[in-house]
């Protein structure tokens, strides 16, 4: 699977099957914070989420960005995965919310 990084927007996505599954992120030089995660029915159950929030953090992690999580998903991946020293974010509205 292919995922690209798009900065200017905040994302990072990749197309499977056709279809664009990616995660929404916002940055201050210091954080990078999953706001969303999207991966469609259509292609879901297939590892996508995690490859696109397992990207994003390895990002963050190689530029010295704290990994932080709004998107429920992205905050049980880091729950999941504590090597990467990630927090959860004040805007965290519990499960199955992300920050729109």
């Amino acid at each position: 699977m292919k995922i690209e990084h798009y900065p200017e927007k905040g994302e990072f996505q990749t197309i499977v099957d056709g279809v664009k599954a990616h995660v929404s992120y916002i940055s201050d030089g210091k954080m990078l914070d999953i706001r969303h995660t999207i991966v469609p029915e259509a292609i879901g159950g297939k590892g996508i989420a995690s490859a696109l929030v397992k990207a994003a953090y390895d990002y963050a992690v190689e530029n010295h960005l704290t990994p932080v999580a709004t998107c429920s998903y992205a905050v049980i991946w880091l729950q999941r995965h504590p090597e990467y020293n990630g927090k959860t974010s004040c805007d965290y509205a519990g499960s199955e919310s992300c920050a729109l």
